[in-house]
């Protein structure tokens, strides 16, 4: 049987790790793999959940499976988090959810959920979109199709031929996936004036937002990064969200994750929710506890919550200030456009626009590793290197 299979290349940001680590040179900056770090290039535990953690430890009292859908608490908590609590779909009643492995899991429980439907939509995906988007949702058997996103020239988004073509090509019932903050790999989101025109062209052409919360609290804010989010939610009868917690509470290996849907009523949304644990159980069975435990002990706690939202400002607005240091660094005559755009995207990716050949450059010649795409995470960076990435970005140019 083996002996049929073939070999797979590696992934890319994983073959990227291993290049920036095998470099021997003491002033590499590795700007490749999607985690934060600090400014000593540490990916530390946060102390919240530090603290959580040692809470948790002496309180624990089994280890026994939770349930399909996952921790009570933590859903409610997730939602509360996200939607605020006085946000009407989920007063009514009219959310489904479910604690998911990782935001990859609650995208690829979306999906199933999506092809259960028996309706075969399209899900239409942004152009650029997270390089996972692709394979996770089109491996339930899903088409997926591309609309106009980030414009290469400007470095902005390309947002009228997004809206014409989501206008002229999407059919009533297709799935659009949409970066609700933080776009990944370009860092640049719609701004509020966006959503507030492409929410009723969702509504009115009967399109269905698939909306991926991956690094919310870390563009501007809790509120202003589920903006979006919240918007067709209240004027879209049907809309899918997929949060993930890997980013903003650092729980990269614990897999923590929340899928959920937006349906017309409670009663729809008792049979999401009974479709979303039939999903579960078919494909890992029960979802990991410990992280979403830690989670729903921080958003219950109010003081584990205020150190979290302070962690969370840190992070932030440390991201911020690395954007503002490496664009004024390149604002010289030629890279004003880049500049520009560094400081005005969000979160902790930016696609430079690079060739193939410059990325190679800036490896070879710079140790500066950054993925083939022109892709960045700016929390790589650090005060003491940003002076050396732009003038190794500007040689390469």
């Amino acid at each position: 049987m083996f002996e049929s299979l073939i070999a797979r290349p590696t992934d890319a940001i994983i073959a990227l790790m291993e290049m920036a680590k095998a470099d021997t040179n003491p002033n590499k900056i590795d700007l490749g793999v999607g985690v934060y770090k600090t400014a000593d290039g540490a990916t530390p535990i946060m102390r919240a959940v530090k603290q959580a953690e040692g809470l948790y430890l002496t309180e624990e009292i089994t280890k026994s499976y939770v349930s399909t859908i996952g921790n009570a608490e933590f859903r409610t908590s997730m939602l509360d988090l996200i939607f605020g609590t006085d946000y009407a779909p989920l007063t009514e009643g009219r959310i489904a959810s479910a604690q998911a492995t990782g935001g990859s899991g609650a995208l690829r429980l979306g999906a199933e959920l999506v092809m259960s439907s028996g309706k075969n939509p399209t899900v239409w995906v942004p152009t650029p979109t997270w390089a996972n988007h692709t394979p996770l949702i089109g491996s339930v058997g899903l088409t997926i199709k591309q609309y106009p996103y980030y414009n290469s020239d400007t470095l902005g988004v390309d947002f009228d031929d997004m809206l014409a073509c989501l206008k002229d090509e999407a059919k009533a019932g297709d799935v659009i996936v949409l970066h609700g903050c933080c776009h990944n790999p370009t860092g640049a989101d719609l701004s509020k004036a966006q959503w507030d025109r492409l929410a009723p062209v969702l509504r009115d052409n009967e399109l269905i937002p698939f909306v991926d919360l991956a690094y919310f609290g870390l563009g501007h804010g809790i509120e202003e990064d589920t903006y979006g989010l919240r918007l067709v939610g209240e004027i879209c009868p049907e809309v899918l969200m997929a949060a993930s917690c890997s980013k903003n509470f650092a729980l990269y290996k614990e897999r923590v994750g929340l899928v959920a849907a937006i349906t017309t009523s409670p009663d729809q949304a008792k049979l999401v929710q009974s479709q979303f644990g039939a999903l579960q159980r078919r494909l890992t069975s029960m979802p990991p506890d410990h992280g979403a435990a830690l989670v729903a002990r921080i958003l219950g706690d109010a003081a584990l919550r205020q150190v979290w939202t302070e962690e969370l400002d840190e992070m932030r607005e440390r991201m911020q200030t690395l954007r503002k240091s490496l664009s004024d660094a390149l604002r010289v005559q030629g890279a004003e456009a880049m500049a520009a755009a560094i400081l005005n995207q969000n979160g902790m990716f930016s696609t430079l626009p690079l060739s193939l050949e410059q990325t190679q450059a800036l490896r070879e010649k710079h140790s500066v590793y950054v993925m083939n795409s022109g892709r960045m995470n700016i929390a790589g960076a650090n005060a003491t290197n940003i002076p050396r990435l732009a003038e190794a970005i500007l040689a390469v140019l």
